[in-house]
C-alpha cells in the first residue's frame, strides 16, 4: 500500500490504520456525489506529530470539484477533529483499498503553495529530518480572509489590482549596469553580465564598505537589475529588519516600486499577506525580507541572495531549524538560478563552496582594498605594548582613547562591546566565582544604570539578592564580572564631558546615527550606520567574545568585527579602527583586510579535525533513556547499510550542580533520565541515507510513544 494513501507503518499503532482518511463503508455509502474528473485530493495536514508527515487521501464532493484546485487551503476529518490542510494534488484513483472520507471544506479557493514551493520544502525536510508541515508553516504565511476577498474574489489573483503598490518611490530599471560598483571586484563585471545574459552564475562576494551609496546594499540591488532585465524574478534574505530596510531603500533607487515585496513578520500579518499575494499574482518579480522570504513565490526565479550568512539569525528557531542560506542553496539547485553569497566576511561554508568549485569568489584586489577600507590598530601588538604596558590589562587602553578623542573631533565614533545592560554579570569579591541566585542558581546581574546601590537580581528568575551570599567562601561583597553597554556608555560620557553619548543595545537597537560628533556606544550586531562613516571605530571586549565556549566562537568574533570596521571611513579618510583583542590569527586578518584567508585557514582546521562544516552534525537530546534507544536504533539501520559513524555522548546537558545549589534544568545530574546530548559526525557523502534513517526512526518512536519525545536536530551551531 502505497504511504501516500494513509496506509499505516507496521509499527504504529493499530488504532491509526482506522484514521487515515477511511470511514466505515456504510458511511462511504450514503457520502456525498464525487467530482467526475480527478475525484481523489492528495491532502497534507497541518500537524507537527512525524508519524502524520505525509500526504493523505480524500475524496473530492462535486459541490468543491471547481473549488479544489492543487495549492488551496482545505479543512478535512480526521480521527473525530476538524484539520488544516494543503491540497497538494489530484488524481483519478487511490490505491489505497478503503472509501475515502470526503474533503470537508475548501478555506480559499486561493493556491496558495505552488509546486515549486512544495518541492523545496520536501527537500528542507528531507536535509534537517524534520517534518513538510513545519517548513510550510515558515513558507507560507496565514491567512488574511479579507485580503483574499478584496484581491481574489473568484480565487484568481489579478496583478493589476496591485497598481496601487507601484504608486511613489522607485525608478526604472537601467538599460545597463556599466558604472556598477561591481567593477572594483574581481570577477564582478562576469558576474552581472552573466546575470543579464540569463544564466546562472554562482559567486561567494567579500563587500568592502558598509555605508554610503557605495556600499553593499547598493551592490545587491544592481545584481537583481541585472537579473530582472533578463525577464526574471530574484529573492533577497538578509539577518534583520535593519539590513532588510537598507536593501529595499537600495533596491527602490533602481527598480520600480510595485516590482518589490517585503517579506518580514515584523511587518504585521495584513502587510505580509498582501507581499505574498503580489509575487503570488506576479505582480512584483522581487522578493526581500528576512527567512521566510527564502520561500516566496517568485515567477521565472533567476537569482537567490543571501546577505551575511553567518548571523544565526538567518536559523528558523522552530523545527526543523532550517538555516536561510541552506534553503537558498537548494532552491537554487532546484530551480536553476543563479546564487550570491555578500558579506564583509567569509563563512567557512561558504569557503566551502568556494573551494569545491561550485562558486567562484568576487573580492578586490589589494590597491582597491587599502583605497576603501579604514586603518586598523591593535593595542596588544608589541610595539603597542612597549609605549603602554597596561594596555593589555585596560579595557580602553591609551591608543583607543586617542582615537576616540580624535575621532570626534571629524565625526561619530563608534564603540563596540560584547555585552548589554549595566552590569550583566556578577561574581564574588573575594574568591572571584560567578555569583549565582539562590532560588535557581542562575546568574545574578545590575539590569540599569545605578551603579553600586542597585540591588542585583536573577538573568532568569528575576528575583532579588538584597542579602546575597557567596557558598564558596561565605563573602558577601559583589564585583563586576562583565562591563555592559549602558556601563560602558557611562564612563565615556565623564572621559569626554561635552560630547553627546547614544547607546544603541537590548530593546533599543538603532538603525542609524547623524554625521555629528558624538559617541555611538552599541552591543556586537546592533551597530547603526552613519551615512557618512564613522570617524573612528574601537573595538573593545573582543576576548570576552574569543572566550565563548563555542566552535564558531573566533569565526563569529571576527565577521562581527569586519562588520564594525566596515562602517568606517576609509584611511585615506582619516578612518581608524582600534581592537584591543589578543588574538593573532583574527585580529592579524582584520589588521590585513584578508576575510577569505581567515575563512580558508578555519575550514582547513575543522577538515583536519573533521568538524563542521567539513562533515554534518545531527545531534539527539532528551532523557537518558530516551536518547539511547533512538542512538541505538539509528546505528542498528546504518549498520544494515555498512554504514558506522563517528558519535560523542551522550553526555549531560549540564555538570552537576555545585554544592548548596539547586540544579538548573529540573532533573538531578546522575540521575537515570537527566537530560543528555549524543551528536552523530555525518560525511555529505552519506548524508542522504543517514538523514532518511534518522527521519525514520523518529516517525517510528513518535508513533510508538513508549519513550519521552526526543530532539533532532542537524547542523545546530551551537552544539559544538
Amino acid at each position: 500500500m502505497s504511504q501516500f494513501h494513509g496506509a499505516a507503518a507496521s509499527d504504529e499503532p493499530l488504532q491509526l490504520s482506522l484514521l487515515h482518511g477511511f470511514p466505515s463503508t456504510a458511511a462511504a455509502a450514503t457520502g456525498p456525489a464525487l467530482a467526475a474528473r480527478l475525484p481523489v485530493a492528495r491532502v497534507r495536514l497541518e500537524s507537527s506529530l512525524p508519524h502524520l508527515d505525509r500526504p493523505f487521501d480524500y475524496s473530492v464532493p462535486a459541490t468543491l470539484d471547481t473549488a479544489a484546485q492543487p495549492g488551496v487551503r482545505v479543512k478535512v476529518k480526521f480521527n473525530g477533529q476538524e484539520l488544516a490542510g494543503y491540497l497538494m494534488d489530484r488524481v483519478a484513483e487511490s490505491d489505497a483499498g478503503h472509501p475515502l472520507v470526503p474533503l470537508h471544506k475548501v478555506v480559499s479557493p486561493v493556491p496558495v503553495l505552488v509546486p515549486a514551493v512544495a518541492e523545496l520544502a520536501a527537500r528542507v525536510a528531507a536535509r534537517y529530518a524534520g517534518s513538510v508541515s513545519d517548513v510550510l508553516r515558515v513558507a507560507v504565511p496565514p491567512r488574511m480572509a479579507k485580503l483574499e476577498k478584496d484581491l481574489a474574489p473568484e480565487g484568481v489573483l489579478d496583478p493589476a489590482l496591485f497598481a496601487d503598490d507601484a504608486a511613489g518611490a522607485g525608478a526604472s530599471i537601467p538599460a545597463g549596469l556599466e558604472s556598477s560598483g561591481w567593477a572594483s571586484y574581481r570577477n564582478g563585471p562576469a558576474f552581472l553580465q552573466h546575470l543579464n545574459a540569463g544564466e546562472s552564475p554562482r559567486a561567494v562576494l567579500s563587500a568592502l564598505q558598509g555605508f554610503g551609496a557605495g556600499g553593499w546594499p547598493r551592490l545587491i540591488a544592481e545584481a537583481v537589475a541585472a537579473v530582472r532585465l533578463s525577464g526574471r524574478g530574484a529573492v533577497v534574505v538578509v539577518p534583520d529588519y535593519r539590513d532588510l530596510d537598507r536593501v529595499e531603500a537600495a533596491l527602490l533607487q533602481i527598480l520600480p516600486a510595485g516590482d518589490i515585496a517585503r517579506l518580514t513578520a515584523d511587518d504585521g500579518q495584513t502587510p505580509r499577506y498582501r507581499s505574498f499575494l503580489r509575487i503570488l499574482s506576479g505582480a512584483a518579480g522581487v522578493a526581500v525580507g528576512t527567512r521566510s522570504a527564502a520561500y516566496a513565490p517568485v515567477h521565472h526565479l533567476g537569482l537567490v541572495v543571501c546577505w551575511d550568512d553567518g548571523d544565526d539569525l538567518h536559523i528558523e528557531q522552530r523545527s526543523p531549524y532550517a538555516h536561510s542560506r541552506e534553503v537558498l542553496l537548494l532552491r537554487a539547485e532546484q530551480e536553476g538560478a543563479a546564487c550570491l553569497l555578500a558579506g564583509h566576511t567569509r563563512s567557512t561554508e561558504a569557503q566551502r563552496l568556494v573551494e569545491a568549485g561550485w562558486a567562484r569568489p568576487v573580492e578586490a584586489d589589494r590597491s582597491v582594498v587599502r583605497r576603501n577600507v579604514p586603518r586598523v590598530l591593535n593595542t596588544a601588538d608589541s610595539y603597542e605594548l612597549e609605549h603602554d604596558p597596561l594596555a593589555r590589562v585596560a579595557r580602553l587602553p591609551g591608543a583607543a582613547w586617542r582615537a576616540a578623542k580624535d575621532g570626534l573631533e571629524r565625526g561619530p565614533v563608534l564603540v563596540q562591546v560584547a555585552r548589554a545592560g549595566y552590569a550583566p554579570s556578577l561574581a564574588c569579591e573575594n574568591c572571584r566565582e560567578p555569583a549565582r541566585c539562590p532560588a535557581c542558581s542562575g546568574p545574578l546581574a545590575i539590569a540599569g544604570a545605578t551603579g553600586s546601590s542597585a540591588v542585583p537580581q536573577c538573568r532568569w528568575c528575576s528575583t532579588p539578592a538584597a542579602a546575597w551570599r557567596c557558598t564558596t567562601c561565605n563573602g558577601v561583597r559583589l564585583r563586576r564580572g562583565a562591563t555592559g553597554a549602558l556601563r560602558t556608555a557611562e564612563e565615556l560620557g565623564r572621559a569626554f564631558p561635552g560630547k553627546p553619548v547614544i547607546t544603541s543595545s537590548g530593546d533599543r537597537v538603532l538603525a542609524t546615527v547623524p554625521d555629528s560628533k558624538a559617541l555611538v556606544v552599541a552591543t556586537v550586531g546592533a551597530e547603526p550606520v552613519a551615512a557618512g562613516g564613522y570617524a573612528a571605530a574601537l573595538l573593545l571586549d573582543g576576548d570576552s567574545l574569543l572566550r565563548r565556549e563555542n566552535l564558531r566562537a573566533g569565526e563569529d568574533a571576527v565577521r562581527r568585527w569586519f562588520n564594525a570596521a566596515a562602517l568606517v571611513r576609509p584611511a585615506g579618510e582619516g578612518g581608524l579602527v582600534v581592537i584591543t583583542a589578543d588574538d593573532a590569527t583574527g585580529v592579524g586578518a582584520l589588521l590585513r583586510w584578508d576575510p577569505s584567508g581567515y575563512a580558508q585557514r578555519e575550514l582547513s582546521l575543522r577538515q583536519e579535525l573533521q568538524l563542521p562544516p567539513s562533515v554534518r552534525v545531527a545531534s539527539i537530546t532528551g532523557g537518558r533513556t530516551a536518547v539511547g534507544h533512538f542512538s541505538q536504533a539509528v546505528e542498528q539501520q546504518l549498520a544494515a547499510q555498512g554504514i558506522v559513524l563517528r558519535t560523542a555522548g551522550p553526555a549531560p546537558l549540564v555538570l552537576a550542580a555545585a554544592p548548596g545549589q539547586a540544579g538548573t534544568q529540573g532533573k538531578a545530574a546522575g540521575t537515570a533520565e537527566e537530560d543528555v546530548r549524543t551528536l552523530l559526525f555525518i560525511p555529505y557523502g552519506q548524508a542522504a541515507h543517514v538523514t532518511k534513517v534518522l527521519r525514520a526512526v523518529k516517525v517510528a518512536a513518535a508513533a510508538k510513544r513508549t519513550d519521552d519525545p526526543v530532539q533532532l536536530r542537524l547542523d545546530g551551531v551551537d552544539v559544538l
